[in-house]
């Protein structure tokens, strides 16, 4: 059997990051998680997931600082979301694949994410 694709989660809130977790591992996914933009690219370069989930207003190193810094070593595909939609166009500027407002449903980010990865795939 196929080892499971790996997503990492990364949000300030604990609570999104449990309700994440078990949303996206009840859809068969393999789920790593942090909560700062640090942790985040240490687990990049660690766990090796296939997809971030990244959250931009964070304290600390947030996902704008996320996205430079992970761009210079990594091509993996991110699916941003933040609760201020006008970031979108800055987030996408600095790389991130794809943009999700909050709130979002857990069925719309599961789709992002197998449209994100088929993407991926179709340019191998």
């Amino acid at each position: 059997m196929s080892e499971a694709t790996k997503v990492l989660v990364v949000d300030d809130e604990p609570r999104i990051v449990r309700f994440m977790a078990l949303s996206l591992r009840g859809a068969g996914f393999a789920v790593v998680t942090a909560t700062d933009g640090a942790e985040a690219l240490d687990l990049v370069r660690s766990a090796e997931p296939h997809l971030m989930l990244l959250d931009i207003i964070m304290p600390g190193t947030d996902g704008f600082e996320v996205l430079r810094q992970l761009r210079r070593f990594s091509q993996i595909p991110v699916i941003a979301f933040s609760a201020k939609p006008e970031v979108a166009k800055e987030v996408l500027t600095l790389g991130a694949n794809d943009f999700v407002a909050k709130p979002f449903r857990p069925e719309d980010i599961i789709d992002r994410i197998k449209v994100a990865l088929n993407h991926r795939c179709d340019l191998n």
